[in-house]
Formats: C-alpha cells, structure tokens, sequence
C-alpha cells in the first residue's frame, strides 16, 4: 500500500497525482509493482522541469505534448503520464502494454 501522498522535491512540490490511480494500476499489473514503486520513489524526490531533467533519472522517456511516458518493467510497459512543468504536477493516466500503446488511444490527452 502507497503511503506517500506527495513526491517531495528541492524547493517545490512535485505532485504525483493521484496515488489511488497508481495503486489501481498495480492492482492492475501486479508483476509490474516493483517498478512502479521505484519510479514514484524516484519522482517524489525529483525537481523535474522539462525532458532533459526527467532522463537523467528515466534516460528512455519521451515526451510528446504534454504526454510523458516512461519505460516501466524493463521495458514491458509504458507509463503514461501527464506532466506539468509549471505546476510541478504529473498526472499518471495510463499503464499500456506495447500493443496497447502501438493502437495510440493514449493521444487522446494531447
């Protein structure tokens, strides 16, 4: 069970929103817990305000608009998120298999 509800970072408050939803996808994906663990660690305690800040502790992260997404499960799944810079806020939406992704209905948050 989560128990942080916010990811700390130097000056500002980086939001992981929402906690709930990230315990939804390990109900979800539940080989996939580990990981998404690590990476809420990690982002909790990130001062992250654009791609370049995010790769040096995700280096395969993309963006796409306001779409972050993160390589999770040594590359099995994919974190969709939604990141604002100016708010230091990410929003998870989604945890997809490849072929989910591929089928691109995670654009609809574009």
């Amino acid at each position: 069970m989560l128990s942080y509800p916010l990811a700390l970072c130097y000056r500002q408050i980086l939001n992981v929103i929402s906690k709930d939803g990230l315990q939804e996808l390990i109900e979800q994906h539940p080989q996939a817990e580990d990981a998404l663990l690590a990476w809420f660690k990690t982002a909790r305690f990130s001062q992250w305000n654009s791609l370049m800040d995010v790769r040096s502790d995700f280096p395969s992260a993309d963006l796409v608009g306001v779409i972050l997404i993160f390589d999770i499960l040594k590359n099995q799944r994919r974190l969709i998120t939604v990141a604002s810079w100016r708010s230091q806020r990410i929003y998870i939406k989604a945890l997809l298999t490849h072929k989910e992704y591929d089928r691109k209905g995670w654009m609809r948050w574009l």
